[in-house]
C-alpha cells in the first residue's frame, strides 16, 4: 500500500489540505491552476465579484466539457462500429464467394 502525499492546493485563494495517492498530484495541481485561470477569465469578462458564481459558472464549465466528451466518444465509438460492420460485410462477401 503507498503512502499518501500531504499537499496543499490554492483555489480561488482559498487553501486546501488535501491527502492523496503521489500519483495524482500532476493532475490536481493542474485542475486547481486551470481552475483559477478559468476564474480569473469569468471575473475579467463578466465583471462578476461573487467567488461563489464565478465558482458555480467553472463547475457548470467543467462539467460541460466532459459531458462533451463523452458525447463525442459516443459518436465516435458509432461511426467506427459503422465501418467494422461495412468492412466485415465486405469480408464476409469475399469469403462466401
Amino acid at each position: 500500500m503507498s503512502e499518501k502525499l500531504k499537499i496543499k492546493l490554492s483555489i480561488a485563494n482559498r487553501v486546501y489540505p488535501l491527502n492523496i495517492d503521489p500519483s495524482q498530484e500532476e493532475g490536481l495541481r493542474k485542475a486547481a491552476k486551470n481552475i483559477d485561470t478559468m476564474i480569473k477569465e469569468f471575473e475579467q469578462s463578466y465583471s462578476v465579484r461573487d467567488k461563489q458564481d464565478v465558482l458555480a459558472m467553472c463547475a457548470l464549465q467543467f462539467a460541460a466539457q466532459v459531458e462533451q466528451k463523452s458525447i463525442d466518444k459516443e459518436h465516435v465509438n458509432e461511426h467506427v462500429e459503422d465501418k467494422l460492420n461495412a468492412l466485415n460485410d465486405l469480408l464476409q462477401s469475399y469469403l462466401v464467394s
